[in-house]
């Protein structure tokens, strides 16, 4: 097989992956259930509100964010979990770290929020 061809292959197996993991977090990670139904609340108040283009892709960019965010800290969580089952102030100052930085974003998500839709509310 030449390397180009597995290049491909590798590329596809890859994507393949990408998607069981957005499908697993989705589907088992309550946390991010609730970012994927906010992203869909906010989608269908983006199309309500007839969004610019401008505004559709910050608002698209937030919920990705957002929602990725929330993916890293579950993979950290886990990682940590997996390292070391047993309670560890290490493992909690980490996994405290990870959640407090999703934290900040929600509350930045929230205020672009606020930027993009008082005005067409008020």
């Amino acid at each position: 097989m030449s390397s180009i061809i597995k290049f491909i292959l590798d590329r596809i197996k890859s994507i393949g992956y990408a998607f069981k993991g957005a499908y697993l977090l989705i589907s088992k990670e309550a946390s991010l259930k609730v970012q994927f139904f906010i992203g869909i609340v906010m989608t269908i108040a983006g199309i309500y509100y007839n969004l610019s283009s401008t505004e559709w892709i910050i608002q698209i960019l937030t919920i990705a964010l957002i929602m990725g965010l929330e993916g890293l800290n579950t993979a950290i969580e886990e990682l940590s979990d997996f390292v070391h089952p047993e309670h560890h102030p290490r493992i909690g100052l980490i996994k405290d770290l990870a959640a407090g930085a999703v934290f900040i974003f929600a509350i930045a998500a929230v205020i672009i929020g606020g930027i993009i839709y008082f005005p067409k509310m008020f």
